[in-house]
């Protein structure tokens, strides 16, 4: 396992709220339970040091930085912001062979069942839409943008699944009519909704209980 994927563990870790604000993040421990050596672990707390997502204090060690409801609330604009201009850009020009094939993707992820196999189909369906819209910088900002997105909270909540596929046969909508704004619309509302989603979620935990 090398450091971005113990980093992306972590980050999934804190976003879903298993990891608390404030919370000392043991070095020891994070590789035991990942089954790797210190060093990628130690490589991954610096990533997500530089990412504001922990802090080194002295004496304690790494930390988990403060993580506010507006935190949340911005990235998952953010991701929105830039997951709407895409899809935008799709709805301009997008031929009936990519409708087919998105269409196809979006009744994978309909259909699955197990929260594995829901992520994997989502994130298909969505690269194949940054695909078509031919923005590579673009998209590579909102990948990074998701890495944020801690993704099993989702796939196993069953409110969550009904309102994706609704919001995926509200973007197919949009792209056959070629309705540009529709299609950012509706794009954004899927992940601003995830924002609304994942604060319930951490709200539930007590995460920000004084």
């Amino acid at each position: 396992m090398l450091s971005e994927e113990v980093a992306g563990a972590l980050r999934a870790r804190i976003m879903s709220g298993e990891l608390r604000p404030g919370a000392r993040i043991r070095l020891e421990e994070v590789a035991a339970g990942l089954g790797v050596s210190i060093t990628p672990v130690r490589e991954a707390l610096l990533t997500l040091r530089g990412e504001d997502m922990v802090e080194l204090e002295p004496r304690k060690g790494y930390v988990v930085a403060p993580l506010s409801r507006q935190d949340i609330l911005d990235v998952f604009q953010l991701q929105g912001d830039i997951a709407g201009e895409l899809a935008a850009r799709v709805a301009t020009g997008i031929g009936e062979a990519q409708l087919a094939e998105l269409r196809v993707a979006h009744s994978k992820v309909a259909r699955a069942r197990r929260a594995a196999d829901v992520e994997t189909y989502e994130y298909e369906f969505h690269r194949a839409v940054n695909r078509m819209s031919r923005s590579r910088k673009l998209s590579w900002f909102l990948h990074t943008a998701t890495r944020y997105t801690p993704a099993r909270v989702y796939s196993a909540d069953p409110g969550w699944r009904e309102g994706m596929r609704a919001d995926h046969e509200a973007v197919l909508a949009a792209f056959a009519a070629a309705d540009v704004d529709a299609a950012r619309t509706a794009m954004t509302r899927h992940f601003t909704d995830g924002a609304e989603r994942l604060v319930k979620h951490l709200d539930d935990l007590g995460i920000w209980d004084s």
